[in-house]
């Protein structure tokens, strides 16, 4: 197994930007691939570690952690819920609908445009 550490996080000093008068950044969104996720899932499920000291050590939050794991558990069927495949499932239709809403405003707009023009 090798180290987890390794793959491109964050120190902990590193984590914590402050702005004008100390309040934190919001952080950016950030990607994690699915063997960091499913070591992270295992860490989890060992007795030995809390989430919460999981989630620090990694500079991860709580939530995100719980939510892998929730995840982890329906995609095996030890959890009720939509599995990953069937998220992705309901993801693409609602993009193409989206994409296609979209296009028809930019339809819209050019159809109004070239109506002025021609008067």
């Amino acid at each position: 197994m090798t180290d987890i550490r390794d793959q491109g996080l964050r120190s902990q000093k590193d984590d914590v930007p402050h702005g004008e008068h100390g309040e934190k950044k919001p952080r950016t969104r950030r990607s994690f691939t699915p063997e960091f996720k499913a070591e992270i899932v295992e860490l989890c499920r060992r007795p030995d570690r809390s989430v919460g000291l999981l989630a620090m050590d990694f500079d991860l939050t709580e939530t995100t952690v719980r939510d892998w794991a929730k995840q982890t558990e329906a995609d095996s069927g030890e959890r009720d819920g939509l599995a990953s495949s069937e998220r992705e499932e309901l993801a693409a239709p609602r993009r193409e609908n989206r994409r296609l809403r979209e296009d028809m405003e930019i339809l819209k707009r050019a159809t109004a445009f070239f109506a002025k023009e021609t008067r």
